[in-house]
């Protein structure tokens, strides 16, 4: 399986931290957030990796030339105008042409690949997301999950009154090539544009699950976030 890696945002909560560096290259237990998540695929078996870049993409292609020494290949797909994170995929389609992962790049996790990966393959749906309970759901992308798994609902971002759900979007998630299909020319978005849709028109959505306990996500949303999960995150956390 191929995956994509998010990279391109600019972090502007973040600056100046972000003033020289995308967000996800961003230093957290010795190394920046996007090796480690490359690192997470590599384990997990996927090697073949593209990266979208474009707030300071120098930082990223300098740091990981081919990927070769992470024992990967890595494609990079600049963008001089930022695409969001679902206009993102467009220009990589001919590289999406079997199931795939996106995987948000400035967030850090221990998420099990390749059990999302073998989950989203039993329910033959279009897409898997995988979703994590967190404090304030409002933050994120919320969504209300059926019996069978399948995504009935997904907010992104909802007002306190607009709460239905602790289950919050990972920023990790499993494709089908003919999810490209639904996504917009020109700037979108996942959570505003794209999974609205594709749930409005019950298309086959479903939502893994992550345990508690062995599958971590700590998300970076400021300069508070970013120290927080500097005190919490050591090397042998995200080495699972």
């Amino acid at each position: 399986m191929r995956a994509v890696i998010l990279a391109a945002g600019e972090g502007q909560r973040l600056r100046p931290l972000t003033k020289d560096d995308p967000k996800p290259m961003l230093v957290v237990a010795g190394k920046p957030i996007l090796e480690h998540n490359v690192r997470l695929l590599a384990r997990h078996g996927i090697t073949e990796i593209a990266i979208n870049t474009h707030h300071c993409a120098g930082s990223i292609t300098e740091h990981f030339g081919d990927g070769s020494a992470l024992g990967v290949k890595i494609t990079y797909s600049h963008e001089s105008r930022a695409l969001g994170t679902a206009g993102a995929l467009l220009p990589l389609r001919d590289f999406l042409s079997s199931t795939f992962l996106v995987l948000y790049g400035d967030n850090l996790t221990t998420c099990n690949i390749s059990a999302l990966a073998e989950f989203h393959a039993s329910k033959q749906g279009l897409a898997t997301l995988a979703v994590f309970q967190r404090e304030n759901p409002s933050a994120g992308g919320i969504v209300s999950i059926e019996d069978d798994d399948r995504i009935a609902r997904f907010v992104e971002k909802p007002q306190s009154n607009e709460i239905f759900s602790p289950w919050v979007n990972a920023g990790i998630m499993v494709c089908e090539p003919r999810f490209v299909d639904a996504i917009p020319a020109g700037e979108s978005d996942f959570g505003k544009d794209v999974l609205p849709a594709l749930i409005r028109d019950r298309q086959p959505l479903f939502a893994y699950r992550m345990d508690e306990i062995s599958e971590r996500l700590w998300w970076i949303d400021s300069p508070e976030d970013y120290e927080r999960t500097k005190s919490e995150v050591q090397p042998w956390n995200l080495a699972q």
